[in-house]
């Protein structure tokens, strides 16, 4: 597992649903990019069907495997699914969510740079947002995300 801390407590994602495994189930590391244009819009993709939470609205990113960095898994994950190359992903923040079928320690990268074309090589939709996001539903792990963007541009703007 990749050590790391968490910058805010575990989010248990609707905690009225049974979770899958149990108490004793492994944490997976999922490496998450925010891929963010020059005019500040980011990007959100939906899931893909025959996922959880299918039609909700994320990050784009995937699981770390065994042997790869945060970053290498970033990058292997956006070509798989995006059909692009990121130059530099930038390990931002990271945090655990518990959700029914899973429980997830993402770790959040920014990338500022890549090249190739959005392909949504798994049939996603995609949407370049700005705050506040207009697509919905969005995925529980992704909120505490907006709210740090939104108070990043507070402070800086």
């Amino acid at each position: 597992m990749i050590q790391g801390r968490s910058d805010s407590p575990a989010l248990v994602a609707d905690p009225q649903q049974p979770r899958l495994g149990g108490t004793e189930r492994p944490m997976i590391d999922v490496a998450v990019g925010i891929l963010i244009r020059d005019d500040g819009q980011f990007l959100l993709t939906s899931r893909p069907a025959g996922k959880a939470y299918a039609g909700y609205w994320e990050f784009p990113g995937g699981k770390v495997e065994a042997g790869e960095s945060v970053q290498q898994a970033l990058r292997r994950e956006l070509f798989e699914e995006l059909g692009v190359r990121i130059e530099q992903a930038q390990l931002w923040r990271s945090s655990v969510v518990d959700y029914p079928h899973a429980l997830v320690q993402l770790h959040f990268c920014k990338v500022f740079s890549w090249t190739g074309r959005l392909l949504m090589r798994e049939s996603q939709q995609y949407a370049w947002e700005q705050l506040p996001v207009a697509v919905q539903p969005v995925l529980p792990g992704t909120l505490p995300v907006l709210d740090w963007l939104r108070q990043e541009s507070e402070t800086s703007g």
